[in-house]
């Protein structure tokens, strides 16, 4: 695939980085990244994989756009209240790089259909706000060995790993970090306990990063890293993460073998 003119101006300041070059511009116009959740994390997440020049990406929610969402979710403005956030997504996606082939699925995500929407991509990224898909996620990506790099907000703080224990040690799954999820009521949801909109936008910007990364091959992934980020201290803080051999899922015993344990509807 040689590239236009008009794209060698678009991504010249990717063309002149020695880790990318037209070879790995090349690569990131032939991926195709699923983005789950077109909300807070989403957002920014979906529109620099697009800018970047990601040839498809796929953005699966199954949410209208309402006034409460705008102070975080910068895909959407007023003019999209009560529109899908899928197609509002893939519009301003698409005019922000028309390169880029955005495909809406607006769905819920469950254990009924993941594994089919997964299965077209080569990465996926969950920007999902509750811990039903996030496992979810994890389970299906394993099962169908897909890289996943997982974001996550509440309030000032954020966290973020990729998860390919697909393939083998040193490489932990989201389990091996949280066994299973919190009970109900423990852990609120944002909505509940609230979040810093401009927190949402530095942990999905942080998450293309490294969904870039892992496009193109480049530098240390975060795989066996959970990152976290205390936005009143401005400060990170990365905790390294090794396989639980006792994990359900990619454990010496696994007990997971497919999704059946997941309810419809997750």
């Amino acid at each position: 695939m040689d590239l236009t003119e008009q794209q060698i101006e678009r991504y010249a300041r990717h063309i002149v980085l020695r880790e990318v070059g037209g070879v790995g511009q090349t690569r990131l116009l032939q991926s195709k990244v699923l983005v789950v959740g077109a909300g807070g994390l989403g957002s920014p997440l979906l529109m620099y994989l697009a800018a970047a020049g990601v040839g498809t990406i796929g953005v699966v929610d199954d949410d209208l756009v309402s006034l409460s969402n705008l102070q975080r979710q910068i895909a959407h403005d007023v003019d999209d209240i009560d529109r899908a956030k899928v197609d509002s997504a893939r519009d301003r996606a698409r005019d922000l790089n028309p390169d880029a082939q955005v495909v809406a699925h607006r769905t819920r995500l469950g254990a009924d259909n993941v594994m089919e929407l997964i299965a077209p991509y080569d990465l996926v990224a969950d920007g999902s706000d509750n811990f039903a898909t996030r496992f979810l996620l994890n389970d299906a990506c394993y099962l169908a060995g897909k890289p996943l790099v997982s974001a996550a907000v509440l309030r000032f703080d954020g966290q973020l790993s990729t998860f390919k224990a697909h393939l083998g040690a040193p490489h932990p799954c989201y389990r091996c970090i949280f066994p299973a999820p919190p009970p109900p009521g423990v852990v609120p949801s944002c909505a509940e306990g609230g979040v810093l909109g401009a927190l949402a936008g530095v942990m999905g910007t942080l998450q293309a990063t490294e969904v870039l990364k892992e496009l193109l091959a480049v530098g240390d992934s975060l795989s066996g890293r959970l990152l976290i980020y205390d936005g009143l201290a401005t400060s990170f803080r990365s905790v390294a993460v090794k396989p639980d051999p006792a994990c359900a899922l990619c454990g010496d015993q696994p007990s997971i073998h497919d999704l059946s344990g997941h309810a419809s509807g997750e």
